[in-house]
């Protein structure tokens, strides 16, 4: 099988591609306030804070192990020899960044990698809303920034054998949300649905989130990162020109806008009214798909792209909670899990669309099994739920010893004679 080589980069190109890379943090703070609002007001403060040790955790873990396991295509890699053909499976470059050039451009897939694993490791934050431990969340980015992000980004991104079959994935709509979004189906399963969420019949109960000015906040921030994600991932991994960016650009916001009008569409038909916080999720789905083939559809697509991932998140919401009684409160299952199979399946019609399937197989087959054993473990050990004087009590008051709105509360001292 024909090794993986992408073209070096220019020294303009790397500096307008470090530009870019430098755009993502803002991704990764659009989903946490749209988490954080999501949420109930009394975990408000915990759902930032466990924010900021996941994003730590995921940096220095990725530091650690992840970026030698991930590699870089052309550079040293573990290869099985089956068949007549040497599939490239893992990574063989050096721990805590041992070989990178510090003065080099050659660095920039190791920080974009960084990036991209804080940002995976916000993700599965969302389904553990309102009853996720802080210590636990911190010990599953552990596995995810140490184990499944880098196996599947190496495979994806770093010369492995999908690379090696022509798979696409420009942004990371696999490598960074489906990973992230199974992860997050694998917490909600092993955590359980918050108390009040289901009723003894079986049927879901609506547990609205405390602030949507954050989720739409949240909306416009995600939005910058995501043109700086998607420019960067496909300069990076797909070997086009730093000129494309305008393309690329150009795809991410119809990408979003049409998923997000799908959705207040859908809403107002259905409902009579247009969801807000569902159209934050759909805008983000709109994101999240068109990542893969950002730099390689044209614009028309990107919109029907959009549209159908729109769609996908308003039906898979409610077919999750019916069904599989999945109480997730971010909507990081749909969002990111079934928006981003739906944009590698999407990209396939502009690439390669075989070895996109043999990619979606691989994510649910194999990376999903791996994240939900390795997180189960991880509960036996040390169980991730909250306790249940915690989650009514609010994580909060619970883990951190304060509320994030003191002023809702009533203090005796407001009352007292001066």
């Amino acid at each position: 099988m024909t090794p993986v080589r992408l073209p070096a980069l220019s020294e303009t190109s790397a500096a307008i591609c470090f530009l870019f890379v430098l755009l993502i943090p803002s991704a990764t703070a659009g989903l946490v306030l749209i988490n954080a609002g999501l949420g109930r007001f009394r975990n408000a403060a915990h759902a930032m804070l466990s924010a900021l040790c996941v994003i730590a955790v995921a940096a220095l873990v990725y530091f650690a192990i992840g970026a030698a396991w991930q590699g870089s295509a052309g550079q040293p890699a573990f290869a099985l020899h089956v068949a007549g053909w040497d599939w490239n499976w893992i990574g063989a470059g050096g721990y805590f960044f041992r070989g990178l050039e510090p003065g080099g451009w050659s660095s920039l897939p190791a920080l974009f990698g960084l990036m991209s694993a804080g940002l995976a490791a916000i993700v599965p934050l969302g389904s553990g809303a309102d009853r996720w431990r802080l210590g636990a969340s911190c010990a599953s980015t552990v596995l995810l920034a140490g184990g499944t992000f880098p196996l599947f980004a190496h495979w994806a991104w770093g010369g492995g054998w999908l690379a090696q079959l022509g798979f696409v994935d420009s942004g990371g709509a696999g490598v960074i949300q489906v990973v992230g979004g199974l992860t997050a189906l694998s917490i909600t399963w092993i955590l359980g649905p918050r108390r009040g969420k289901f009723n003894p019949d079986g049927m879901p109960s609506a547990l609205p989130g405390h602030n949507a000015v954050l989720v739409l906040l949240g909306c416009f921030m995600a939005w910058l990162g995501w043109l700086g994600l998607n420019a960067a991932g496909a300069i990076l991994f797909t070997g086009v020109a730093a000129s494309r960016g305008v393309l690329i650009a150009a795809n991410t916001t119809l990408g979003a806008g049409s998923a997000a009008l799908s959705v207040a569409a859908i809403t107002r038909a259905r409902f009579g009214k247009t969801d807000a916080s569902l159209c934050a999720n759909g805008w983000v789905a709109g994101l999240v798909a068109v990542s893969a083939g950002c730099a390689i559809v044209r614009p028309a697509a990107a919109v029907i792209i959009g549209l159908i991932a729109g769609a996908l998140v308003v039906y898979s919401v409610e077919w999750l909670e019916l069904h599989l009684r999945i109480d997730d409160p971010g909507g990081s299952v749909p969002v990111h899990a079934v928006a981003g199979l739906w944009g590698l399946l999407a990209a396939g019609v502009a690439g390669p669309w075989l070895a996109q399937l043999v990619g979606i197989s691989t994510l649910l087959g194999c990376i999903l099994p791996l994240t939900y054993g390795l997180n189960w473990l991880l509960n036996k050990l040390s169980p991730q739920r909250v306790a249940l004087e915690g989650e009514r009590q609010g994580l909060d008051l619970y883990e951190l010893g304060a509320g994030a709105y003191p002023d809702f509360m009533t203090h005796n001292e407001d009352f007292w004679q001066r």
